[in-house]
């Protein structure tokens, strides 16, 4: 079911201009940061994740990308739980809802995927979303610009299981 999933909705989404976009041109801010500055910024995003008006979740929430991210979760009936993309070093671009962390780099949804190639799928484990009851899974997969044909970065989407039945 997940696999369908990903093939029927996600594949389309990966490809989309508004996405590829905003991680190009965050690549182009990235690309150089080293594993201090990624710490550094991740370790802001964990403990703004509680305040209010943290501009660097703030920016990742408030673009355009994010808008279409969160306009793929409304249409799901409920099939989505959450959605966001990353650069090409695993750092949010763009996001439905604040994740735990900003930095994804060292996960399997980015190793698996944009480490990986044009065409790579990961599925992560199947859990129990404890505050919700719901079954979840996330499908990630690379990101290509489909004008280049160069990985530019990753998405991943969590699904609630129960609704692809």
């Amino acid at each position: 079911a997940m696999k369908k999933y990903l093939e029927t909705n996600i594949s389309q989404w990966a490809s989309d201009p508004v996405l590829v976009a905003a991680i190009k041109n965050q690549n182009s801010e990235t690309k150089d940061y080293d594993e201090a500055e990624i710490a550094k910024l991740d370790a802001r995003w964990r403990s703004g994740l509680f305040a209010d008006n943290e501009p660097l979740i703030e920016g990742v929430l408030t673009n355009a990308a994010s808008d279409y991210l969160r306009e793929r979760v409304a249409q799901s009936d409920g099939a989505i739980t959450e959605v966001f993309v990353m650069d090409a070093q695993g750092l949010n671009v763009a996001a439905s809802d604040p994740t735990s962390d900003y930095w994804q780099g060292d996960e399997a949804k980015f190793q698996q995927t944009y480490q990986v190639g044009a065409d790579a799928v990961h599925f992560g484990e199947v859990e129990l979303d404890e505050s919700t009851g719901a079954v979840q899974a996330q499908i990630s997969m690379t990101v290509v610009d489909s004008e280049t044909g160069y990985v530019v970065g990753a998405i991943t989407v969590g699904v609630d299981l129960s609704a692809l039945q």
